[in-house]
């Protein structure tokens, strides 16, 4: 950094905890470890019964200084904003005690700020799913063009509602009296985004990795926004997002507004509607009238701006009394979308069904065909040494067979994100029954993975004849071939392979790779067991 920096120049760590204890020492290595740049820890305790205090007097308060609350919040904000007021340094960003900041994420922050001479920076977050350390990108679109932007020059930051994954000039907060929301409202980051986004003049965007999510599923205590079948979850989104879109509304600029009502319609919707199905009747209900009534509010263009699929999805959420088709709608929430049939209407004016009032499924004929929401499934057999995927792609209301499949691969994709392999599938040129049938043949050599136990997604690439091309995720057709199948393999001998239905009844594939994966099969399924115990 050059010349020792003092505690005003530097940066402040806010870090917020309540009965975190076992999380809590990572957190503050993390930040101790980001260098000179962070010259202090702001940790605030929210009135913690576990060992949080005797965790805390492990480091010395010339670099960890402690914040004890005397009742607890039920939220993020109130710690957030006391932290905020006892930092001294000129910087502030903030840390949550069950995540981690990455090596030099701090400094990379600091140094775009200073370099580009904006109020706030923003850089990627990932989501670690932990136990398996699988890591997602939190939105990576809107980091891969870093640069200096403003909120109107750049709408589509209103998708990056988090507050951790920035770096904040304190002086801008405290002047514009930016503040989270008190209490324990949940999506207090909503709010607080959209402050400082209509605030500032300029922003700095920054492709580097700055904040690291830890995701525990498996938890008693699942994190905020997991906690999707509350509905008062739901109720404290929806009341987040309608002052987002007031906060908008205030800067004067109707496409701001524009842009988050329809990353409500893409995201938040979609959200909660692939997970709707599974819920209780009570809670469907409840949920269905909640989300009428905000839609009810948004202007037109939202809706026309938006996805097909989820310009169809909210058109049937604000048309219809009642929950409807709640599985179906699982399906068009999708990512990426799918919409199953049975197909209503006809190819002039496609229906989402057939009740009264109708529900068209509005721009349907001017959305190119690599752009509609494609259902691709498939049943599983085994013969030999081999898988065969037996595929039935819909042909949606005949726009599929009329532009003409030029080419379809199956992709194997390893849950992890380390590798893909490709397979070439025939697919008849002509529908029968609605559907243009194929086959596709996976070998070994495609279903060996990297170690002794891999997890595969299956995706289809479908190619037309004019060019153009999408990703499909495959999805299992009934429960043919949904078991374990002992296939042999020339370089491992033998592999187990299972064939399952996700969650969301996408077709993935499960491979043991002879006794070494038979042993990290039985220890899989051990900690399947636990985590669910516990």
């Amino acid at each position: 950094m050059g010349e020792k920096m003092t505690r005003t120049d530097g940066v402040s760590v806010v870090v917020i905890t309540y009965n975190d204890a076992t999380h809590l020492p990572a957190a503050i290595e993390s930040a101790l470890a980001q260098g000179e740049v962070v010259s202090e820890i702001v940790v605030v305790d929210d009135a913690s019964t576990d060992e949080t205090a005797q965790v805390l007097s492990r480091w010395p308060r010339d670099r960890v200084r402690v914040v004890r609350r005397t009742t607890n919040s039920g939220g993020c904000g109130e710690p957030r904003n006391d932290g905020t007021a006892f930092a001294q340094s000129g910087w502030i960003c903030y840390l949550d005690s069950d995540d981690v900041l990455p090596p030099g994420a701090v400094e990379a922050l600091y140094r775009a700020a200073v370099d580009n001479d904006v109020d706030f920076v923003a850089g990627r977050c990932v989501r670690r799913e932990l136990p398996e350390e699988r890591d997602v990108a939190w939105h990576p679109h809107l980091f891969a063009t870093p640069g200096v932007y403003s909120i109107a020059e750049r709408p589509e930051t209103l998708w990056d509602t988090l507050a951790v994954n920035k770096l904040y000039r304190r002086s801008f907060l405290t002047e514009n009296r930016i503040q989270f929301t008190d209490g324990a409202a949940h999506y207090e980051d909503f709010p607080f985004t959209a402050k400082v986004y209509a605030a500032a003049g300029r922003f700095a965007v920054i492709d580097a990795p700055v904040y690291t999510w830890n995701v525990r599923r498996r938890t008693s205590k699942p994190s905020i926004s997991l906690r999707r079948d509350r509905i008062r979850n739901w109720q404290d989104r929806v009341r987040a997002h309608a002052e987002v879109v007031e906060i908008m509304r205030g800067t004067g600029d109707e496409h701001l507004v524009d842009a988050a009502e329809r990353k409500f319609l893409e995201h938040d919707l979609a959200l909660y509607l692939r997970d709707l199905h599974r819920q209780e009747e009570e809670y469907r209900n409840e949920w269905w009238e909640i989300a009428g009534r905000h839609l009810a509010t948004f202007g037109v263009r939202a809706f026309v701006d938006a996805t097909p699929s989820a310009r169809w999805a909210a058109d049937v959420v604000r048309t219809r009394e009642r929950p409807t088709a709640t599985a179906r709608l699982a399906e068009l929430a999708a990512d990426p979308p799918r919409l199953v049939p049975p197909y209503f209407g006809g190819p002039e004016t496609p229906t989402w069904d057939d009740e009264r009032p109708a529900v068209p499924l509005s721009g349907f004929r001017s959305v190119p065909t690599a752009g509609l929401p494609i259902d691709v499934e498939a049943s599983v057999s085994v013969t030999g040494a081999r898988l065969a995927l037996d595929l039935q792609i819909a042909d949606l209301y005949g726009r599929i067979s009329a532009s003409g499949i030029a080419h379809v691969e199956i992709e194997l994709r390893d849950r992890l994100g380390t590798t893909s392999r490709s397979r070439p599938a025939t697919v008849a040129a002509v529908a029968q029954d609605g559907f243009l049938h194929g086959r596709a043949v996976l070998d070994g050599g495609a279903l060996r993975g990297l170690g002794a136990f891999s997890t595969w997604d299956i995706w289809a690439h479908v190619s037309f004849r004019d060019g153009s091309a999408t990703y499909v995720r495959v999805r299992a057709a009934g429960g043919s071939g949904l078991a374990r199948h002992m296939v042999p393999d020339l370089r491992r001998a033998l592999l187990l392979v299972q064939p399952y239905r996700t969650a969301n009844h996408s077709l993935g594939v499960r491979v043991a790779d002879g006794p070494r994966g038979a042993a990290a099969v039985a220890t899989a399924r051990f900690r399947r067991r636990s985590g669910s115990r516990n």
